[in-house]
């Protein structure tokens, strides 16, 4: 059985990967696609902005989700709330990897999606959603003993700090010890910081060239720390789950799921 997806911002970074390998799987079909309104290559065909020949669908300002079984959406928040409204509309399920939402604008999302089957996650690495549980139970061993720092890294183009991943990897920490990460949380030091409490979490962000994503967790004690680290090499370590996603969320009831649950985590 085949999967039609629909691919929003197709002529990103994050889109032409997704493009690329839909094209490449054999149950998976591209049959629509989109970018921002006023971009250059709106109008020209899918195939020809992924190089790969002409296929019929032509990059549209507005996602048609009822050409589609999934609609993929690695984009912006403004973007992704216009096109979860219109998955909804057409009741076609959803991936989102779109990081960055207010607390009002992750509110309107998970309203506008709670007709349809929806996978929304920080992120879509396989082995990343296996360092979430990791974290927490590495977190709930440790205990308060050990002082715990959140760092990530990733590409000078991404626009919001701390990483959604980084967040979810902070937040199962925090979990771990019994703590709320919005009480904890310290995002950076500078100047006359004092002495480190014990129940802070420190999380920090670098932004350089273009790495695709590096995440680590520190636990320290006197005479030792341990760090659990994913190091993304490729863009397709997230493409890749979030196709796994769209073939979970193509079968699954309506309602909002996470990696965990296409895992089985």
């Amino acid at each position: 059985m085949t999967t039609r997806i629909a691919v929003c911002g197709l002529a990103g970074r994050m889109g032409q990967r997704l493009g690329h390998l839909v094209l490449d799987s054999e149950d998976l079909e591209l049959t629509a696609a989109s970018e921002r309104p006023g971009h250059e290559w709106l109008g020209r065909d899918a195939g020809e902005v992924l190089g790969r020949g002409s296929l019929g669908v032509s990059l549209q300002p507005a996602i048609a989700a009822a050409d589609a079984d999934v609609v993929v959406a690695f984009t912006t928040p403004e973007a992704t709330l216009a096109d979860a409204a219109a998955s909804a509309a057409a009741g076609t399920a959803m991936v989102v990897g779109t990081t960055g939402m207010s607390g009002d604008q992750l509110a309107e999302f998970r309203s506008a999606v709670a007709p349809v089957a929806c996978v929304f996650a920080p992120n879509f690495s396989t082995a990343m959603n296996l360092l979430f549980k990791l974290v927490e139970e590495a977190a709930n061993v440790l205990g308060d003993d050990y002082d715990i720092e959140v760092v990530e890294a990733h590409h000078r183009h991404k626009v919001d700090a701390p990483s959604g991943s980084a967040l979810r990897l902070a937040e199962r920490a925090a979990a771990g010890v019994g703590r709320r990460l919005e009480e904890v949380a310290v995002h950076g030091r500078e100047g006359e910081t004092g002495e480190r409490t014990r129940r802070e979490i420190g999380m920090h962000a670098l932004r350089l060239g273009d790495l695709a994503g590096d995440h680590s967790v520190f636990y320290g004690a006197a005479g030792e720390y341990l760090e659990l680290r994913h190091h993304a090499t490729s863009r397709d370590a997230f493409a890749l789950g979030a196709l796994r996603a769209a073939r979970f969320a193509a079968a699954a009831e309506p309602g909002l799921y996470d990696m965990g649950d296409v895992l089985g985590l």
